[in-house]
């Protein structure tokens, strides 16, 4: 073993269990910010109804920016819930009232309206959590992509009932995306 493994076999050690700790963080710790947990609140009541826990899209936003207002992605997406401007510029003909993208609070409940065309996409006869996370797997990779996966997935199973069912035909990028949100909620749902 070299003078540089030396060193940083140590470093690697201390490193690990933070970066474990980090990413294993449910959505109710005390680590996330509830500074917009009442927009997230408001938003997702206005328009799932209160029968959604409001949770789900918090940890959506954890996902997208570890709620970051400031966040903007190379691919232009900007705020906490990451949203491209030429999306926001489609809800925003639904959703006048919407203002800057760059508001957490118009960011927030562009994304959960978005969210919610989504869901609705989704075979009402589905259970809602996995509505909820083919919704979401359709925020990251796009709908089209998800029906693909859903049909390859009905194609080669027959009746398709849950997202792990449409997660190995998805893209490796959006299996984690949704694993993430799921592992913020917690293993319980």
């Amino acid at each position: 073993m070299g003078r540089a493994s030396a060193w940083t076999w140590p470093l690697v050690l201390l490193l690990v269990p933070a970066l474990a700790v980090a990413t294993v963080l449910p959505v109710s710790s005390e680590h996330w910010t509830r500074e917009f947990d009442s927009y997230f609140r408001k938003y997702t009541k206005h328009y799932f109804g209160p029968h959604v826990d409001w949770r789900w899209f918090k940890a959506q936003g954890i996902a997208e920016s570890g709620l970051d207002p400031g966040a903007h992605s190379a691919a232009g997406a900007k705020g906490v819930m990451q949203i491209l401007p030429s999306t926001y510029a489609e809800i925003k003909k639904f959703n006048p009232h919407l203002r800057n993208i760059e508001e957490p609070r118009w960011n927030i409940a562009a994304a959960i309206y978005y969210d919610r065309q989504m869901y609705r996409k989704w075979q009402a006869s589905l259970p809602t959590v996995a509505r909820l996370k083919l919704s979401f797997g359709s925020y990251n990779a796009g709908l089209g992509n998800i029906l693909k996966a859903f049909k390859r997935a009905r194609t080669l199973r027959g009746e398709v009932k849950q997202w792990s069912e449409v997660a190995p035909f998805s893209p490796a990028e959006t299996r984690a995306y949704v694993a993430r949100i799921q592992g913020l909620m917690g293993p319980e749902r």
